[in-house]
């Protein structure tokens, strides 16, 4: 896999705006069959930055309703990646 195909997206929440801020850690939706040695590689190829730990957790999908029906929203994978403390991912386009 390309590390294009490993980095599906940023996460782009609350929780993970202060991931950023406090503790240098970046949170991304990652290739489900990624492991971190892959995910720690395409981090450092994409973004040109030191990775110094990586940790992952696969998201179960919810439940949700549309009327009568049920249905379930797809499981995916979330990536933790914290970078050397001189290192910084500009995900916003500002720099």
């Amino acid at each position: 896999m390309t590390p294009h195909q490993i980095l599906v997206r940023p996460v782009v929440t609350e929780k993970s705006t202060d991931l950023m801020a406090e503790n240098n850690q970046y949170v991304f939706q990652v290739a489900k069959n990624a492991n971190k040695i892959e995910v720690r590689k395409a981090v450092e190829m994409v973004f040109g930055v030191r990775v110094s730990d990586v940790r992952t957790q696969v998201v179960r999908g919810d439940v949700r309703r549309v009327g009568q029906n049920y249905g379930r929203k797809a499981a995916w994978k979330k990536a933790i990646v914290t970078l050397h403390p001189e290192d910084t991912i500009d995900l916003y386009g500002e720099e």
